[in-house]
């Protein structure tokens, strides 16, 4: 095939496949390319990369598209020694494929738990990179000498793993590369570190009391697990010890003591303390993390020529793109011919990119390029191309569509298709609202050229999950805190995101909430008050999708008063069991229930009558009836009890209930248990679409990358 000339375009340069030998490529920024480039509206950004190559016959490859070298077992070129437990280690990507060659003894493209537990033992330089800054040099044990040690490797393949029993080179080096960035970024304490603070005698497992004296003494310990916290006073104030004594039961799992193993799985699994950690949204900072990261974007169909935005977009979100161009269009959707995929190939072998990008027409090569076995690895695909039947096994996928896409197919048969591929797979769907009146809808979704990828970080967020260890539709969910203030966020924190932490400022006797009396009135002097008001007032940092006065005129608003729902037997019969069904429903399907992700804080209008909040408030067993719910009386995203993420759309939207008449309402806010929702629809009926069979999807939203309304179907899903 190498005799032929076959011409490869990339980014208007073009050369010779006929030539041999140790491919070169030389990268250039966009503000360097070519006088014929020049005239290019992206000239100049600094995402996109123009070079020149010199393609090589195919060779052996990884499932993730690169060509595999065994390396020796020699020093690591760049490998940081341990330095202390709170100093951060630094990320070298070469040594971190060094090092994944020394694992992978079988050299089969991925590792076992068996071989890591192996390379650890046997190699120290193995050890000093899985282990970099994670002990004190004083103290750090012979590999593999103790149990802890051990159990700390098996924490760290887990994670890495998410329940496979292999782990490929994309996901090892995710992991390394984002345990770098968070010391590097947020300068959080090391692990082990930490649980060497909390182990005071020493033997390997930690007693409630240990946690409480921890916290108590150690500011260390106490910023690390409960930021904004004052630690000092755990054994004077009543709510700072029920806090570390309900964390330390959610850690321990039953038990009566933590083990490091319980400890490790508890916080790198989830990436998040008990007390869930502020984490707002730094542009800066998702550049710096992207930096390094080629994306390889399939140029026929995409933005460039179609959608400018789009293009945009991902070439300044700080990724390195790099295009394959010049690809004919395939008759209808023909497949293209053996020729055209050989000019993708070389593209793929020369960029050997982490992320693979196509829309539109486009679709049609990355449909070949699997089915040629040329790539293996994470994918991005616009618009499902029809000759898109079934995805590939194990390959992490993003399938982007619009509800009016004008192309190519709808929801229905996407939602069977995503069920073809892994867990790792993610229908990124934006859809219509139900109608509120005949051609009127409260929600549009997109057209074939997908205008919703270009707010939000919407299309960069979608590569980052393709490259994230959690996978794509869990990243996706957790950026949504994104979308609220520092403040607000803060404020929830205080108030904490499960059920069990809401009783910690119960005032009923015993924090039972077994009484008759179930409205107790906040002071307006308290912390607890300021909380509540503060996520009542609060906006989001990005304009909202609908149409709500201007922020000023909410800011006038005033509060009346704040009542707590303090119903114990709605709490401990209805709302916990839920919780807890969910956690082990997302157990079973690879993933770690997270509270603060896979919860938070919405507002709920209580309608016109007046009885809807005390009927809410006092029922003993479930105070929201789904079935019975929607929005006024309309079904605009399916079936369920309807939640806004902003107090100010149900007071604009007039679902409140009226108290007096100088204009007083009422409304609630409602901690809620979503799980990992859907896209609603107002087709659906009953329950909702499979997320992976047997499992569905648990709640439906009213957008996937910004959402502002929330549907629950299952009464224990909302307390308020």
């Amino acid at each position: 095939r190498h005799e032929q000339q076959h011409p490869v375009s990339l980014r208007g340069k073009t050369c010779s496949a006929r030539q041999s030998g140790k491919m070169r490529f030389s990268a250039q920024r966009s503000a360097s390319i070519s006088q014929a480039d020049k005239g290019s509206d992206l000239a100049g950004s600094p995402g996109n990369r123009a070079f020149s190559a010199t393609p090589t016959p195919l060779r052996s490859r990884s499932s993730h598209g690169r060509s595999r070298t065994r390396a020796p077992s020699v020093g690591l070129p760049g490998c940081v020694q341990p330095a202390g437990g709170d100093v951060a280690g630094a990320f070298d990507e070469q040594t971190c494929r060094t090092c994944f060659g020394i694992i992978d003894a079988d050299g089969n493209g991925s590792v076992s738990k068996l071989e890591l537990v192996d390379a650890v033992y046997r190699d120290r330089k193995i050890w000093d990179f899985i282990f970099q800054g994670l002990q004190d040099d004083d103290n750090a044990p012979s590999p593999m000498s103790d149990e802890q040690s051990f159990d700390a490797v098996d924490a760290i393949f887990g994670a890495m793993a998410g329940g496979r029993p292999r782990v490929a080179l994309a996901e090892f080096a995710a992991y390394f590369r984002q345990r770098a960035a968070s010391k590097g970024t947020r300068g959080i304490p090391d692990l082990q570190a930490v649980f060497r603070r909390l182990d005071a005698d020493g033997n390997g497992s930690v007693s409630k009391l240990e946690l409480l004296a921890a916290v108590q003494k150690d500011r260390l310990v106490a910023s690390f697990m409960f930021p904004g916290l004052d630690g000092s006073r755990v054994m004077g104030d009543e709510r700072s010890f029920d806090i570390v004594s309900t964390s330390f039961d959610a850690i321990a799992g039953g038990k009566r003591r933590i083990e490091y193993v319980d400890f490790d799985r508890h916080f790198r699994k989830s990436e998040s303390p008990v007390w869930s950690r502020v984490a707002p949204q730094d542009a800066a900072a998702d550049r710096r993390r992207r930096t390094g990261k080629r994306v390889l974007v399939i140029g026929l169909g995409f933005g460039r020529e179609h959608n400018l935005q789009q293009s945009m977009v991902l070439g300044q979100s700080g990724f390195e793109v790099y295009w394959c161009e010049d690809l004919p269009e395939p008759s209808q959707f023909a497949f293209p011919s053996v020729v055209h995929m050989e000019r993708l190939r070389a593209a793929i072998a020369q960029v050997q990119p982490e992320v693979l990008v196509a829309a539109s027409m486009g679709g049609a090569y990355m449909v070949g390029a699997w089915a040629f076995g040329l790539w293996k690895g994470p994918s991005l695909m616009i618009n499902a191309h029809p000759s898109l039947t079934q995805l590939p096994v194990n390959v992490p996928m993003v399938l982007a569509h619009g509800a009016n896409d004008e192309v190519f197919p709808h929801r229905p048969e996407l939602e069977n298709l995503i069920t073809t591929g892994g867990s790792r797979c993610f229908l990124y769907y934006s859809g219509n609202s139900g109608q509120i009146a005949p051609g009127a809808f409260t929600r549009i979704g997109d057209q074939h050229q997908m205008q919703s990828l270009t707010v939000h970080d919407c299309l960069p967020s979608l590569v980052d999950g393709l490259l994230s260890t959690e996978g794509p539709e869990a990243h996706m969910i957790r950026s949504w805190r994104h979308r609220r203030s520092q403040e607000r966020l803060e404020a929830e924190n205080w108030l904490g995101y499960t059920t069990e932490r809401l009783r910690c400022c119960w005032v009923s006797p015993g924090r039972k909430g077994a009484d008759r009396q179930k409205l107790f009135e906040v002071h307006r002097g308290s912390e607890e008050f300021s909380k509540i008001a503060a996520i009542f007032k609060a906006a989001s940092p990005e304009p909202s999708d609908y149409e709500l006065p201007p922020q000023a005129a909410w800011d006038r608003t005033g509060i009346l008063k704040i009542e707590r729902v303090e119903n114990g037997q709605q709490e401990a019969g209805s709302a916990r069991p839920y919780g807890e069904a969910l956690r082990k429903a997302l157990h079973a399907q690879g993933l770690t229930f997270e509270p603060g992700v896979h919860t938070c804080w919405a507002f709920h209008g209580t309608g016109p009558d007046p009885n809807t909040v005390e009927s809410i408030i006092s029922d003993p067993v479930a105070g929201f009836q789904p079935l019975t719910c929607g929005s006024h009386n309309k079904s605009l995203w399916g079936p369920g009890a309807y939640f806004a993420r902003d107090a100010q759309y149900v007071a604009e939207g007039n679902f409140c209930t009226a108290v007096s008449a100088t204009g007083g309402r009422r409304m609630l806010l409602c901690l809620l248990t979503l799980g990992i929702p859907c896209v609603g629809d107002a087709t659906h009926t009953g329950v909702l679409p499979y997320r992976q069979k047997p499992h569905r999807y648990n709640s439906s939203v009213d957008s996937l990358s910004s959402p502002e309304i929330y549907a629950v179907q299952h009464p224990g899903a909302a307390y308020p």
